[in-house]
């Protein structure tokens, strides 16, 4: 199969400014997912796709050539995944190349690795529209809603069951996306019925959104580095 990864990383963040070069533990943000992608292909198949221009320069500083500038109108707070994605292929697809697969990897999940990507690839057939990485939830046993009298009441647990006794639900953690290029023209992610979980941890599944998900995540690197250290 031929694979084009896709980092997207537009200018735009609110939550953090410049999230996606902040510094974590030494290095910009986006770095991390670019050492794991540099471990799965060469970096002619490695898209980051970015409005701006100090990310741009920041993953340039890194030795990896930025073959866009992502346009303004793929680049605001309403702008789709899908259309993002599809503007990455176009471009290729202009130069004459061609892929079968787009592995999306989004650059606020530091702490996904190499193992996971490939376990997830692993997954993965042309059958599939796409194989997405997840985090076991609890959110479904204890989600309430207010009823017209004031009062809460479970959402799914009508039974007030123990969280262990729970059916099993997952949440999208948004660390992997291995995404069949076909189905995508054909169409869309949110049109996509075959989909297959790929499940990983709670902690290398943290996504940084928050400051403090940042000194979390900075915390668990530092605490890994010293035990590979003693």
């Amino acid at each position: 199969m031929k694979i084009l990864y896709i980092i997207p990383a537009r200018g735009g963040s609110k939550g953090i400014p410049h999230k996606n070069i902040k510094p974590l533990n030494g290095k910009p943000l986006i770095y991390y997912t670019i050492d794991v992608a540099r471990q799965l292909t060469s970096d002619e198949n490695i898209c980051v796709s970015s409005d701006d221009a100090e990310i741009i320069q920041a993953v340039e500083d890194y030795g990896l050539k930025v073959p866009f500038k992502r346009p303004d109108h793929l680049s605001t707070d309403t702008a789709t995944t899908n259309d993002v994605l599809l503007h990455a292929l176009n471009f290729y697809q202009s130069k004459g190349i061609n892929y079968e697969v787009i592995i999306l990897l989004q650059p606020t999940s530091p702490l996904r690795t190499v193992q996971h990507v490939r376990e997830a690839m692993d997954l993965y057939d042309n059958k599939l529209d796409m194989v997405v990485s997840v985090k076991k939830s609890h959110a479904a046993s204890v989600l309430c809603f207010e009823n017209d009298n004031g009062y809460l009441e479970f959402c799914f647990n009508k039974s007030g069951s123990r969280r262990q006794d729970f059916s099993s639900y997952y949440e999208y953690n948004g660390a992997i996306y291995i995404i069949n290029v076909e189905r995508l023209k054909e169409k869309g992610l949110s049109s996509f019925t075959k989909k297959k979980k790929y499940v990983m941890d709670e902690l290398t599944s943290f996504d940084i959104d928050i400051p403090l998900d940042l000194i979390i995540v900075e915390s668990i690197l530092k605490m890994k580095n010293s035990n590979l250290n003693v």
